[in-house]
């Protein structure tokens, strides 16, 4: 494998095509900023106190996981300390569950003065704090309490697989025999866009040693999961899906409708790109990158902002997040080798950050593609 783990070197896409880093460094401080400090109708980060802060999903008016865990990876890849540290403590604060059913697990969603929405938690930001709290711990060291990095990241993993062994209460958040992860404990259906095997790889070098088989054998379920999620034309997948990759059909839950490629889904592709960046462990991340991106750019062309069925159908309905849509869909070039890879990086490039009520969502994907498409998403 020729990968960034095994190399030591990130691949800088802009640098590639032609732009200069000096204008590649600024423009990623200044989105930084501009996410961390700008306008009110910019920002997403907001302080609190003397050593405190949130990230706000600006269109639900609320704090999640999702969002304070891409917060903290934000701020380590950028060599932020002091924010990252703010947003750990208030997440240990509010979010945290202590007792009951979910103890050990956070509330995904809460107010912005801390009040939890819900006792229930979300995979996807329990993963993305350990990882994030792994970074950080190599990064700047372990400190003392909640800020001895590593040693939380150990027993936030600890909590995901093992809850509900040994009598205890709870379920855990990968299913234990297929070795997927869920979408909610409390389910027997999954997320493509929560399948991080990159994260895994690292999680089994990292977790308490009994438990590092289980993020190896994890690493390679979701890759072979993903082959079965994504629609082996368009490159498509569900928000939500079966362990065996079928799109997941509302049945009778309250979460709506989930079967089609919207907003979660557009993670799935930007992750699969990374995955390829730090592994490169199957050429079959090239080859569906390649057919997403050919689906948005010669398939669809001026309705590359709708809703779509996975096998390509288009829904008569625009997008919510269509600046993620471009964001993500750059991000599949760090696997991509086709025709089209130039294309949409080009298109991201020329796109700026969304403002507005629905900002955070798009905004968040459309950093994250920066720092990976500029060769800033790093291993640490």
């Amino acid at each position: 494998m020729a990968g960034a783990f095994n190399t030591g070197k990130y691949r800088n896409v802009f640098a590639e095509l032609g732009y200069s880093q000096e204008e590649i460094n600024e423009r990623l401080e200044d989105t930084f900023q501009t996410l961390f400090y700008g306008s009110e109708d910019q920002r997403i980060y907001y302080p609190v106190g003397d050593d405190m802060g949130y990230i706000m999903d600006t269109g639900n008016f609320d704090a999640r996981t999702e969002g304070m865990s891409y917060g903290m990876m934000m701020c380590v890849q950028m060599n932020k300390k002091e924010e990252f540290d703010r947003i750990w403590k208030w997440t240990k604060t509010y979010m945290w569950m202590p007792e009951g059913r979910n103890s050990g697990y956070f509330a995904w969603s809460c107010k912005t003065d801390g009040t939890k929405n819900s006792y229930g938690p979300a995979p996807d930001g329990e993963e993305y704090f350990a990882m994030a709290l792994f970074f950080a711990s190599h990064r700047w060291g372990d400190g003392e309490g909640i800020f001895d990095y590593s040693h939380e990241a150990r027993n936030i993993l600890k909590e995901c697989i093992h809850k509900g062994e040994n009598n205890r209460d709870g379920e855990p958040m990968w299913d234990p025999t297929n070795k997927l992860i869920k979408f909610i404990p409390d389910c027997d259906f999954t997320d493509p866009s929560y399948h991080l095997p990159h994260f895994y790889e690292l999680f089994a070098l990292w977790a308490n040693e009994e438990d590092k088989s289980f993020w190896k054998e994890a690493a390679n379920a979701s890759r072979n999961y993903l082959k079965k999620a994504c629609h082996p034309n368009t490159g498509l997948c569900a928000e939500y899906s079966e362990y065996d990759g079928t799109p997941h059909y509302n049945k009778n839950e309250p979460f709506g409708r989930h079967d089609w490629y919207y907003s979660d889904a557009y993670r799935t592709i930007a992750n699969i790109g990374l995955d390829y960046s730090w592994y490169e462990a199957d050429e079959w991340e090239s080859e569906i990158a390649d057919k997403l991106q050919t689906f948005f750019c010669d398939t669809v062309k001026d309705k590359d902002d709708m809703i779509y069925l996975i096998d390509g159908t288009i829904i008569e309905e625009k997008a919510l997040h269509p600046i993620a849509i471009i964001a993500t869909n750059a991000c599949a070039s760090l696997a991509a080798k086709g025709h089209y890879a130039k294309d949409c990086v080009v298109r991201f490039w020329n796109t700026p950050l969304r403002d507005g009520d629905r900002r955070y969502y798009d905004n968040c994907l459309y950093f994250f593609a920066f720092l990976a498409l500029s060769g800033n998403y790093k291993i640490y």
